[in-house]
């Protein structure tokens, strides 16, 4: 059950990564159309910021999706590097999450809870490998 858990995280988080990109599109012409600023910024330097914030964004996101992606395709444990990266991942949308309840509504916080909840059981299901144990010899006495 562990891999197609962890190739439907991966391709969530593709869609994911392109839904953040273009919706930070959208923001950054409406923020270069309109010349919109804040708290006198520069209206170029905000467009600029809002189309570099969704490429590394995006970027994070196809990072994090290829991880696990790599991880179910192989059907092993990412490394340490790769575990830290999926659980980084997994703290920004519970926090994400919890913002959006406020801000979006109650479908964006679902959204962002099932991907947290799709990355968390790909981290659970992929966890440490439990190694066996080595058998010992009895030591009870040979009769002779």
């Amino acid at each position: 059950m562990r891999r197609p858990v962890a190739i439907v995280t991966a391709l969530v988080l593709f869609g994911e990564a392109v839904g953040i990109v273009l919706i930070n599109a959208v923001l950054a012409t409406v923020a270069e159309n309109q010349h919109m600023s804040l708290a006198g910024m520069d209206p170029d330097a905000m467009s600029a910021g809002t189309w570099v914030m969704g490429g590394v964004s995006g970027l994070l996101l196809v990072l994090c999706g290829l991880i696990a992606l790599i991880a179910g395709v192989r059907d092993r444990t990412p490394g340490r590097v790769g575990r830290i990266v999926l659980i980084g991942c997994a703290v920004v949308h519970g926090v994400l999450g919890a913002v959006t309840v406020g801000l979006v509504g109650w479908a964006a916080f679902a959204f962002m809870m099932a991907v947290l909840a799709l990355l968390v059981l790909t981290l659970l299901s992929y966890g440490p490998e439990s190694r066996p144990r080595t058998q010992r010899p009895e030591l009870t006495p040979t009769a002779p």
